[in-house]
């Protein structure tokens, strides 16, 4: 770094010489930081155990299955929520039965047309052929 001795003329320089103030700044500030105490305490907390969740699918009906689409976009067989593949399973669980049960397709009058389609493709690939609509009654004022 460049100093400055004063004016040629010889009269004293007016400003002050910083560095060795930010120096002794530094040095403080690296003190400080190392003289912090860690944070040592701890408080111990007994934390509940997650239990796997079970996964066992819910009874298929010999008899009637019904599949309802909710407007949240659920699919539930006989009540029980259920995905996509699990619907596929349970049809073709149904399938295994001596007598095909009969299945019952009533989708919420606010559910997605989107999320219908796709139950609909999944339970054509099932080839369920004992297969039908319910609760159409509550669609039969469309349009009031």
């Amino acid at each position: 770094m460049a100093m400055s001795g004063g004016k040629e003329n010889g009269e004293p320089m007016m400003e002050m010489n910083t560095t060795p103030l930010i120096d002794v700044m530094l040095v403080l500030l690296i003190m400080f930081i190392i003289t912090i105490p860690v944070a040592t305490h701890s408080i111990d907390i007994d934390l509940p155990v997650a239990t796997p969740p079970t996964n066992t699918p819910p009874p298929v009906d010999p008899i009637r299955n019904k599949v309802v689409l909710t407007a949240d976009e659920k699919i539930l067989w006989n009540g029980t929520q259920v995905d996509g593949p699990g619907l596929a399973n349970l049809l073709k669980q149904s399938l295994s039965y001596p007598v095909e049960p009969e299945l019952q397709y009533q989708p919420e009058p606010n559910a997605s047309y989107d999320l219908s389609a796709q139950v609909l493709q999944v339970i054509k690939a099932a080839q369920v052929t004992k297969f039908g609509f319910v609760g159409n009654e509550q669609f039969r004022d469309f349009g009031k």
